[in-house]
């Protein structure tokens, strides 16, 4: 168990997700680089595919944590088809939403793996002080509603009492309005900023970001 992390000395804990709470299936990025490569008819090696794919990810990761917004999931496929070649002017919407619609099958077939250790017995240990639970994830390929379901499967919704994702209010960690935004969903408005305690894997979107908004921060290190 996190012991490392003080859960007596605060009221709320929000948590990041990416390499904080979970990391990817070991094999999910290849089966959708070859999903994203047959479903879109690209023309390219699929290692080409796979660098390219890689390469926009990380940089619209990047540009949201910089600008503080949010890159939409369609923008960065659009992004990575037209970098390898393919008429986005003959894409639709309905196309796109054909594409994420599987592409979320697929992340629920090889779903992400927990690493936080022993993760029911903190969440519950913090629950049995009375105490509430947010998630706060950038999103970029996955959208939140996908998160969801996801943490429904792994039973560990029932101790969330609110998700926030970048790509639902369109704005990314470290921005301040999405750690406000965390401020505002917790019931007890009182609360002092430095009882809410954010947990985090990034330096500058999880601890610098929450720091600088007031709550006191986690930087988690697996």
């Amino acid at each position: 168990m996190k012991t490392d992390i003080d859960i007596h000395n605060h009221r709320h804990f929000s948590f990041d997700l990416w390499l904080t709470l979970i990391k990817s299936h070991p094999e999910f990025k290849t089966k959708r680089v070859e999903l994203f490569s047959s479903f879109f008819n690209v023309d390219k090696p699929i290692e080409r595919v796979a660098k390219t794919v890689k390469y926009y990810d990380n940089l619209c990761n990047t540009i949201n944590e910089v600008t503080g917004g949010n890159i939409n999931t369609f923008e960065i496929y659009l992004m990575i088809l037209g970098a390898l070649d393919v008429d986005v002017k003959e894409l639709n919407k309905e196309k796109l939403n054909a594409f994420y619609a599987k592409s979320e099958d697929l992340f629920l077939e090889y779903r992400p793996v927990v690493i936080f250790e022993n993760i029911h017995d903190f969440f519950e240990d913090i629950k049995n002080q009375g105490k509430t639970i947010n998630i706060l994830s950038n999103t970029g390929f996955i959208k939140g509603k996908t998160m969801r379901k996801f943490l429904i499967h792994e039973n560990l919704d029932q101790y969330i009492d609110f998700h926030i994702y970048s790509d639902e209010i369109n704005c990314s960690k470290p921005n301040p309005l999405i750690f406000q935004e965390v401020k505002n969903k917790i019931k007890d408005q009182d609360l002092p900023l430095n009882q809410i305690l954010h947990i985090g894997d990034n330096p500058v979107a999880d601890y610098k970001g929450a720091k600088d908004f007031g709550f006191s921060a986690h930087l988690l290190k697996h």
